[in-house]
């Protein structure tokens, strides 16, 4: 047998021991209802399988990490809106109960490690800085837990948390009952909330098919505003560093490619959009997504944008709302795109 290291020792500040000992496959799956609101920094059963839960419903909580922070709250928050059910600082017994009516199947399930998990090859370190990064043939995963959490949508924290002991090949480990492939309806428009850091697919009734946690652009790299289209779709994209972007952290003068992989600085997936250089794309840092700016295009989990990609077509509109509430026709109206960034 294979033998290889999982790496990414947790932290006690993060989870104490005495909650992974508590967490297992029969915990999470039969979580009840918390009858208050966790603490978003603390681990829990229940909000594992609510951010499964969520998950499944196309309500994406980004990582699930097990904790009921700001995507999480995000996702669950619009989950209640779409199925009319009221959202305050508890979850409610109707919220609940329609969660778990919206997928069937344990949240947990059992996964046999492969030797395609662990064979490679893998970064020893992934670099800090663009310059770094131009040398290396791939952006690979840093380890097989990498890998693996991105694969079942969890924190790598939380992975070894529920299986503290597995090491080798043919391991059977407890992972996150999420779909390999998204289906998706038919996406007639894609909105971009820049103050609340989301994106929300609609199908041609106007109705919310899919919900996103999403980094956006800063006041010196803003995010576009206006409508926009989607272009393109690329899988395992290359990053073409332009020195016009002007990055303070890149030295070169000259334009350089970055290789493709996980770990790219555009992530594993992108969708190109009608102003040059923007696109929405994944990241290398799953766990930052909506809490940390981009360089103005719109960044999802890998995961997620990937099951966006695979079903947005050319020419679907990209609505930026600089509001949360602001739909009109006049914001659709304007467009955007000076700066090409990631």
């Amino acid at each position: 047998m294979m033998r290889w290291m999982l790496g990414a020792v947790i932290s006690l500040a993060a989870i104490s021991s005495a909650l992974a000992r508590n967490l297992d496959a029969a915990a999470v799956n039969d979580a009840a209802r918390p009858a208050k609101q966790p603490a978003s920094d603390k681990l829990n059963a229940a909000i594992v399988k609510l951010q499964i839960l969520l998950d499944r419903a196309r309500f994406s909580p980004g990582e699930i990490d097990g904790k009921l922070g700001e995507n999480a709250q995000k996702a669950l928050k619009a989950f209640a809106e779409q199925n009319g059910v009221a959202s305050d600082k508890t979850i409610a017994p109707e919220l609940w109960d329609k969660l778990n009516a919206a997928s069937e199947g344990a949240v947990l399930v059992e996964y046999k490690i492969t030797d395609a998990d662990v064979k490679g090859p893998f970064l020893k370190e992934l670099p800090g800085k663009l310059d770094d990064m131009k040398p290396l043939k791939a952006l690979s995963y840093t380890s097989p837990l990498e890998g693996l959490a991105e694969k079942f949508h969890m924190s790598a924290d939380l992975l070894k948390a529920l299986n503290p002991a597995f090491d080798k090949v043919g391991a059977t480990i407890v992972v996150a009952n999420v779909p390999a492939r998204r289906e998706l309806p038919n996406i007639a428009r894609l909105d971009v909330d820049k103050r609340n850091g989301t994106l929300k697919a609609f199908d041609q009734g106007a109705t919310l098919i899919a919900f996103y946690p999403a980094s956006i652009g800063s006041p010196d790299r803003p995010t576009p505003s206006g409508t926009l289209k989607v272009t393109s779709t690329h899988e395992n994209p290359v990053y073409h560093y332009n020195p016009d972007y002007k990055f303070r952290s890149v030295k070169s003068k000259q334009p350089f490619d970055v290789q493709p992989g996980p770990n790219n600085p555009v992530g594993a997936y992108w969708i190109g959009l009608s102003a040059q250089g923007y696109g929405i794309h994944g990241t290398a840092e799953p766990d930052r997504v909506s809490k940390s700016a981009s360089h103005g295009c719109v960044r999802l989990t890998n995961w997620d944008v990937r099951a966006l990609g695979e079903h947005v077509k050319r020419g679907t509109p990209v609505v930026f709302l600089d509001a949360p509430t602001d739909s009109s026709s006049e914001q659709r109206r304007k467009s955007g795109g000076r700066r090409a960034s990631n």
